[in-house]
């Protein structure tokens, strides 16, 4: 009903308070009447959603749960909060202890091979060359191992070898100077008397020990560009021959005859002085191991890259497990025989020595009756 002033008797009851339903207004019916103008407000002007309402939803159901538990809405809002925070916080502190675990074994699985790899390399500097180390943990500190166990192999092996020179060198030296001292002392006491063929034997041996001086000499030169000064092109071909005529005596003794095969001209990159020192080591070998009425031939050829050198002399032959051998300072096939025949070991390691530093190669090849020595030098 509307009273004159234009007033609804609804609304006039609301104002006066009058109005006592027993359910509490029915606000969306009452608007939806189409009283909301009197109010002054209109459906329209309702939020889609009540202030907090997104956020309440996330717990929602957390928050009925503790609504029919008897907690406020907002005391079951602030408690989901909590609980997820303290989930999140728990869950990095386990994130960050399992990471932590996780960092210690690696690091453990790092450091006991690199521990194992410096008390190794202690070692090694204190002159046990026979340390190794196993190969473990990562590519990286496993290649580091196999690396380090190769280095102390090198090690291992140039110990010996110095070792070893050492040893051949004081017997070799050791041997001439006694037999020096013996004929010496005889010719003192007047156990025998000095004679021409006394005084060659002496001649021998000091021409040995001058021979074996010079040659260790050479071989603690360790030329590194193949000669004192630069490399020169030369031509091979005068070079052997001078280097056979310079042997021929040597050979004249034992009746061997030598056969040459070489072209008319043969340039090389060499160093003269020690080109004729090492066609005289291989003369000098042929000559030493040849029978009497043997034969040496020497040849010569070029070749697309170097020219090839070879000395083949007729004889018994080198067994097939020395050949490796034949080249390493002191080494010698028959000792003893060598040692008759005036050999040291030495002359086939310069010769090795002098080629290589020149950017060439030496090899040996033997079979029954016959021994090649070869070498090669940048053409």
């Amino acid at each position: 009903m509307w009273d004159a002033s234009g007033t609804s008797s609804a609304t006039q009851q609301i104002a006066h308070g009058t109005s006592q339903p027993s359910e509490g207004p029915d606000i969306a019916r009452w608007m939806g009447a189409g009283h909301e103008a009197s109010a002054g407000y209109r459906a329209q002007d309702r939020p889609a959603f009540p202030a907090g309402h997104r956020r309440r939803r996330r717990g929602s159901a957390f928050s009925r749960l503790m609504i029919q538990a008897g907690q406020s809405a907002a005391t079951a809002h602030d408690m989901f909060d909590h609980s997820v925070v303290a989930v999140f916080t728990f869950a990095a502190l386990i994130a960050v202890a399992v990471s932590v675990v996780l960092a210690s074994l690696l690091a453990l699985r790092l450091a006991r091979p690199l521990r194992d790899i410096a008390a190794a390399a202690r070692r090694v500097a204190r002159g046990e060359y026979a340390a190794r180390v196993q190969r473990s943990g990562p590519e990286e500190v496993a290649s580091l191992a196999d690396s380090f166990n190769q280095m102390a192999e090198t090690l291992e092996e140039q110990e010996r070898m110095r070792r070893e020179f050492i040893v051949n060198a004081a017997h070799e030296l050791s041997t001439p100077l006694t037999n020096l001292q013996g004929y010496l002392e005889a010719m003192r006491d007047g156990v025998i008397a000095p004679s021409s063929a006394q005084f060659q034997s002496l001649n021998e041996e000091v021409d040995r020990l001058v021979r074996l001086s010079r040659s260790l000499q050479t071989l603690a030169h360790e030329p590194s560009d193949g000669s004192e000064g630069a490399l020169q092109t030369i031509d091979l071909v005068p070079a052997v021959r001078s280097a056979i005529e310079l042997a021929r005596p040597s050979f004249e003794t034992k009746a061997i005859q030598v056969e040459l095969h070489l072209p008319d001209r043969l340039p090389a990159r060499a160093n003269p002085d020690q080109l004729a020192q090492v066609l005289a080591n291989l003369l000098q070998n042929a000559s030493r191991y040849t029978p009497a009425g043997g034969t040496v031939t020497v040849s010569a050829q070029s070749r697309p890259s170097d020219v090839l050198v070879a000395i083949t002399n007729t004889g018994d032959g080198i067994p097939q497990g020395d050949l490796p051998h034949v080249f390493e300072r002191f080494y010698r096939v028959e000792k003893s025989r060598d040692r008759v025949r005036g050999g040291a070991g030495i002359g086939l390691a310069i010769v090795k020595q002098l080629v290589e530093a020149t950017g060439g190669r030496v090899g040996a090849e033997s079979q029954a009756g016959l021994t090649r020595f070869w070498f090669s030098l940048p053409a």
